[in-house]
């Protein structure tokens, strides 16, 4: 698993590295707010552990910064500040868990072991190809943390394109799996619906994501 390590005091960061990467972890190290910021939006990370009292950005303002961008990264914050307000700041901003220092490096594993069991759960449960998400229980999607209002026979279309994808799907299996034995199901009715989920998917500024295989299908990359 690789982790960013967000922390601007050498002595404390060269431990944990030291220590992270005993248990088996790949760290990267970042030495102030700005330097984190754009690792993370740079890079694939599985937790991130964050000082609040960064230089530049301080820790928070990063974390919130990468949850407006629709970063579901979990985030452990790493601070010498302990007070109840200080704490609730951090996991208002988007933060996982919290341990003040000093702390001991076995409690820093145990923490991180239990934002990642809590992640791996929640990825089980929410779908995401490149910057599209779709949560299962809510039934939510969003891309690029923008909230797409659908219908519900354009929800099934798109968890049956994410649950496929990059692979093709094609019209017949489409039909099967997203319309009864009463509703017109010809090609020209999923077109249709393949377009409005296409309009509602494209947002400005973002690349397609549904891709027509000529006389085949489709598939959502």
């Amino acid at each position: 698993m690789k982790l960013l390590l967000a922390e601007d005091q050498p002595k404390l960061a060269a431990h944990l590295v030291e220590g992270l990467r005993a248990e088996g972890y790949a760290v990267a190290v970042a030495q102030d707010g700005d330097e984190a910021l754009w690792m993370a939006r740079q890079g694939t990370y599985d937790a991130l552990l964050m000082d609040v009292m960064l230089p530049a950005k301080d820790g928070i303002t990063v974390v919130r910064q990468l949850r407006c961008d629709g970063a579901q990264t979990p985030v452990l914050f790493l601070t010498g500040r302990d007070s109840v307000e200080d704490r609730v700041r951090g996991l208002d901003a988007g933060g996982d868990d919290y341990l003040p220092k000093p702390f001991h490096l076995e409690e820093l594993l145990a923490r991180l072991r239990a934002i990642l069991r809590r992640n791996r759960l929640a990825t089980s449960l929410l779908l995401r190809v490149v910057d599209l998400e779709l949560d299962m229980i809510s039934h939510v999607a969003r891309r690029a943390g923008q909230e797409i209002l659908l219908t519900p026979r354009e929800l099934s279309l798109l968890e049956l394109l994410m649950t496929h994808s990059p692979r093709q799907v094609s019209r017949a299996t489409i039909v099967e799996n997203g319309w009864d034995q009463h509703f017109d199901s010809g090609p020209n009715v999923v077109n249709v619906y393949i377009n409005k989920l296409r309009r509602k998917l494209d947002l400005p500024g973002l690349r397609p994501l549904i891709h027509t295989l000529r006389g085949t299908g489709f598939a959502l990359f």
